[in-house]
């Protein structure tokens, strides 16, 4: 049986065949019905095959592209596309107009899927010297569909507003409706005041005739203005009602945008934890862009939300890969930024914070949008402030705040708004202190804000020392994170920091110096020592430290200052004396090797040098532990 039979009584006519062609074309152009144009154009396909016929196999295989880039999420029928579209080039003339719309077609998905754009805009460049209007039109679509990322802002606008005068050549309603939702979409990502004129322009353009995949867009920009303004019960009905109007149009968006949009109100209804099974599973969906990580992201975000720090450190650090900035860029970096600032503070990882902190630095100006402006996390500020005030920079976290509290407002974003209010009172309490009027005014506004929308605002992370006095030492990588009296300072690793880190974890216990500075020291009745022994970054320190000495040695000497030379010559010895004791038979530790003069001398040197770290990081802290921590034979810390 030939493939013609196979499909049907009859073999397909040439009227079938353009029947196919001429109806897949209306449904994609003019209706925007993508699942209808899909059947249409797979059919058209298949008869052009059967009437040999490659022009009109070339047209059908360009309508299965659609008009956004990767409609086709499985492996599979992308696959099949693909092929589909390189058969057919291979079969038409290689200079005329459809072999021109199929390499930009391939072209464009290839530079989506690798979060490129280059060889799109070298295509670009093509079809405008080509004089083929269809060519140009579609060229444009695809070119601003691989700039999603926040670094293009102008030349999507530039992208957009070219479209939308070659509709006027073109004749093709759906190039013109293309042409103004990009240009909406991306006043809106810019943060333009004007966006709300140009979503209202595009509205009145689909009241004469729907446009499904358009309309789609517009419901959803919707649905993220009504989370905007706070009304969280409104924006979840209307989130689910968008999610029906993607699935009639047949968009694969559909899924991950009511995902985005849940994940925003429940976010700012302090329930995010509730999604953790649900972005389990959404996380590993097909429906995804491949260049999507922001429910990988989201995921990691709800775990620490929900106390599942092992899994949230777990999902943080998949994403975070061996470079954060390896991260692609696309529609839906800002968002995943989010989550990602929002977990190191959560998890108080400094070093990620950091990362991200300048990563987002540039895009300061921006608000967090997902996709084509489908959610919005408030301003990009915010998580400036986030990330400083994780890394413990209380200035710079200040500033940051205090703008993203204006630019929220300037959104319209009222939810967003009241946290960076809560997070700016915060951050001013641990700056100046629970009793400051400024950081208490702020914390007032923004309770009385959430109660206003309905929001349930963060607990503050670190603030546990605040209610009960106690200070608190947290290892993070190179860097010790010290807490006191509701402030943070973050402190590079040195081998005083740890003696520190076992006095403050003891408060009120006399430990000799010589357990300290071996690492041996472990309460009484415990099988092991409430701190670690020497780690390998410990020891590298201890080895770095040995060769300063030795060069101040020396030079003391040469200057014949014995004094001072013999001072360092003790701590040397000690150094060199704890190095053997740490790197005993089998690897274990060994008691200190030394006189307890000698500790004495070693430890006080090492905890007044990790106290004058602290005290420049953040005098209030550094002071209090200086006036707590006593150093000698034994040693103690002794809170006030």
């Amino acid at each position: 049986m030939s493939v013609a039979q196979g499909l049907g009584v009859h073999p397909p006519s040439c009227a079938d065949l353009k029947l196919a062609l001429t109806l897949g074309e209306r449904a994609l152009f003019v209706n925007g019905d993508l699942q209808t144009a899909r059947r249409w154009f797979d059919t058209a396909y298949r008869y052009a095959e059967a009437c040999a016929d490659p022009p009109a196999l070339a047209r059908a295989a360009l309508g299965l592209g659609g008009i956004w880039v990767h409609e086709h999420r499985t492996c599979a029928e992308s696959e099949m596309v693909r092929a589909r579209q390189r058969h057919a080039l291979s079969l038409i003339d290689p200079v005329s107009s459809l072999a021109l719309r199929l390499r930009l077609r391939l072209r464009g998905e290839e530079d989506y899927r690798a979060g490129g754009h280059e060889e799109i805009m070298r295509l670009l460049a093509r079809a405008r010297g080509s004089g083929d209007d269809l060519a140009r039109a579609e060229a444009l679509s695809l070119a601003h569909h691989c700039l999603l990322g926040p670094e293009h802002g102008a030349l999507r606008l530039e992208l957009a507003g070219e479209l939308i005068g070659q509709a006027a050549v073109t004749g093709r309603r759906g190039d013109l409706l293309m042409g103004v939702l990009w240009r909406t979409v991306d006043l809106y990502l810019a943060a333009d005041p004007h966006a709300e004129r140009c979503l209202e322009e595009l509205r009145r353009l689909l009241d004469g005739h729907a446009h499904l995949a358009v309309g789609y867009v517009v419901s959803a920009i919707e649905v993220m203005l009504a989370i905007r303004a706070g009304r969280f019960d409104e924006a979840e009905k209307q989130a689910g009602e968008c999610f029906e109007r993607g699935v009639a149009a047949g968009d694969m968006d559909a899924t991950g945008w009511y995902g985005g949009q849940l994940g925003a109100i429940r976010w700012y209804q302090g329930r995010a934890a509730e999604l953790l099974p649900v972005l389990s599973d959404l996380v590993s969906s097909p429906t995804l862009s491949p260049i999507d990580h922001s429910y990988a992201a989201g995921l990691a975000l709800a775990a620490a939300v929900a106390g599942e720090r092992r899994l949230a450190a777990g999902h943080l650090a998949r994403l975070r890969g061996r470079d954060l900035a390896a991260l692609p860029s696309s529609s839906t970096w800002l968002i995943s930024m989010y989550c990602v600032v929002e977990t190191a503070y959560l998890l108080r990882d400094a070093d990620t914070a950091a990362s991200a902190y300048a990563l987002l630095s540039p895009h300061a100006h921006l608000p967090m949008m997902a996709s084509l402006a489908v959610a919005c996390f408030g301003s990009v500020r915010h998580s400036l402030g986030m990330a400083a005030l994780t890394t413990g920079d209380l200035d710079l976290a200040v500033g940051h705040l205090r703008a993203a509290v204006h630019d929220n407002l300037a959104l319209g974003h009222w939810p967003a708004a009241a946290l960076s209010r809560c997070r700016l009172g915060q951050a001013l309490a641990l700056r100046d202190g629970p009793h400051d009027e400024v950081a208490r005014a702020e914390q007032a506004g923004a309770a009385r804000e959430a109660r206003e929308l309905g929001m349930v605002l963060p607990a503050v992370v670190g603030r546990a020392s605040a209610a009960d006095g106690a200070c608190r030492f947290r290892r993070h990588g190179r860097h010790w994170q010290v807490e006191l009296g509701g402030r943070l300072a973050l402190v590079d690793h040195s081998v005083g920091m740890q003696h520190l880190a076992t006095l403050v974890a003891n408060p009120g216990r006399e430990i000799l110096a010589s357990d300290l500075a071996a690492g041996t020291w472990r309460p009484e009745g415990e099988g092991e020592s409430a701190q670690p022994v020497l780690d390998d970054q410990a020891r590298e320190t201890y080895r770095r430290r040995l060769a300063q000495l030795r060069a101040e040695i020396d030079e003391l000497e040469s200057l014949n200052d014995l004094e001072r030379a013999s001072a360092l010559r003790l701590e040397h010895e000690w150094l060199v004396a704890e190095l053997s004791a740490a790197t005993g038979i089998g690897g274990r530790a060994r008691p200190f090797a030394g006189s307890e003069e000698r500790a004495r001398i070693a430890v006080g040197k090492a905890i007044r040098r990790a106290l004058g770290r602290i005290a420049a990081v953040d005098h209030v802290i550094g002071e209090e532990l200086r006036g707590s921590v006593q150093t000698g034979v034994r040693c103690s810390y002794r809170p006030r």
